[in-house]
């Protein structure tokens, strides 16, 4: 394995004691919020080596700078090799020194700083296309945890999930550096794409998929066994809300079917995160 250190011709790397922090939440701030968008050209803190491999093992021109402790020594060698042929730093650093570089003392013993990857716009014609693979859709409409986010993403990639859509609900959690920590490498291998005024994507996305939204019926008719949505010419495309609220009032009026999971009373509901992985189970097709 080659020695730690910074190629020649590369400025140095900074301490870690200067590494950015996160903001400290603010009395009467939603402290979700503040880790729902970062700022623009800002490098996320990727910790982890669930995290950390699957970025190198998809697309490690990504990583900027790589840090870990010496008892993940043997299991960086090839991140190292990679960083050093990139001629991009990377260092072995102790402890107290790499939960200042991660933000946190959960960072699993190695922290990669990457340059986030753009959220692309969703194209309605495109997933006509997609439609073909009878891969199903997973749309979430103002889901702002950014854990659940990256619970969702993970979920998604250990089934298969291909592709999931957020829409531009003004609360809608995006790609963090909490999502990523949960997400355990998830956001690498499934593609995430954003799609504005989403109640009318939903209207024109129903010509290629059939589009339910999770929610109680409240006088409409109602699905309760997710593999129904699955039958037919029309793979699924299943939406889920905000988790307080739901799903917004127009976004339920544009779906053709109300999907409910019936459960035995004794709580009222389940966590988003929990009712995408009964569904992205129920529906993925693994390949």
């Amino acid at each position: 394995m080659p020695k730690p250190t910074t190629p020649r011709g590369r400025p140095p790397v900074p301490s870690p004691a200067r590494s950015p922090r996160p903001r400290p939440a603010q009395a009467g701030k939603d402290v979700r919020r503040e880790d729902v968008r970062e700022e623009p050209g800002k490098l996320f803190r990727v910790a982890g080596l669930s995290a950390v491999s699957a970025l190198f093992a998809h697309d490690p021109a990504r990583v900027e700078r790589l840090f870990f402790e010496e008892r993940l020594k043997a299991k960086t060698g090839d991140f190292c090799k990679a960083m050093a042929a990139a001629r991009k730093p990377y260092r072995m650093v102790e402890a107290d020194e790499l939960a200042k570089v991660a933000g946190t003392v959960l960072h699993g013993g190695v922290v990669a700083l990457i340059a986030p990857r753009p959220v692309p716009a969703f194209d309605v014609e495109a997933a006509k296309r997609w439609a073909v693979d009878g891969q199903p859709l997973l749309i979430l409409d103002g889901v702002g945890n950014p854990h659940n986010l990256g619970a969702i993403l993970r979920t998604a990639a250990f089934f298969g999930l291909r592709r999931v859509v957020v829409s531009d609900h003004p609360g809608q959690a995006l790609p963090s550096e909490s999502a990523y920590r949960v997400a355990e490498g998830g956001f690498e291998w499934v593609e995430l794409y954003r799609a504005a005024n989403l109640p009318a994507v939903l209207k024109r996305l129903r010509e290629s998929h059939r589009v339910a939204g999770t929610a109680l019926g409240r006088g409409r008719a109602v699905v309760t066994d997710p593999a129904v949505l699955a039958m037919g010419d029309r793979p699924a495309a299943v939406v889920l809300g905000n988790e307080e609220d739901g799903l917004p009032p127009a976004t339920l009026a544009a779906c053709e079917d109300i999907l409910t999971l019936p459960g035995t009373g004794r709580v009222q509901s389940l966590n988003v995160a929990a009712t995408a992985a009964i569904l992205i189970h129920a529906l993925a097709k693994p390949g």
